[in-house]
């Protein structure tokens, strides 16, 4: 069933998440703010505001699958990315 890799495009979520969202709120950013539909091959990161949870939600066939993880010490590091050059 986890079958994330190369092959997939990966969108980070800029805002911290409410980690209690599950597939229905997650769904929703990715269709409203992020203007994306399902795509089998993209994967959607959502993180939370003490960056130690990360959700990511993966479109298969038939429906969502939502992978979670918690850190228990230590935070994401999270990539460097600049608003007005798109990097």
């Amino acid at each position: 069933m986890l079958g994330l890799g190369t092959e997939h495009t990966y969108y980070y979520y800029l805002n911290s998440v409410d980690m209690r969202k599950g597939f229905n709120g997650l769904s929703g950013i990715v269709k409203e703010h992020m203007d994306q539909n399902q795509n089998t091959n993209v994967v959607y990161a959502f993180i939370n505001k003490k960056k130690d949870k990360l959700k990511l939600l993966h479109w298969r066939v038939g429906g969502f699958v939502l992978y979670y993880k918690r850190l228990e010490k230590g935070i994401f590091e999270l990539p460097e990315y600049n608003i007005e050059e798109g990097l």
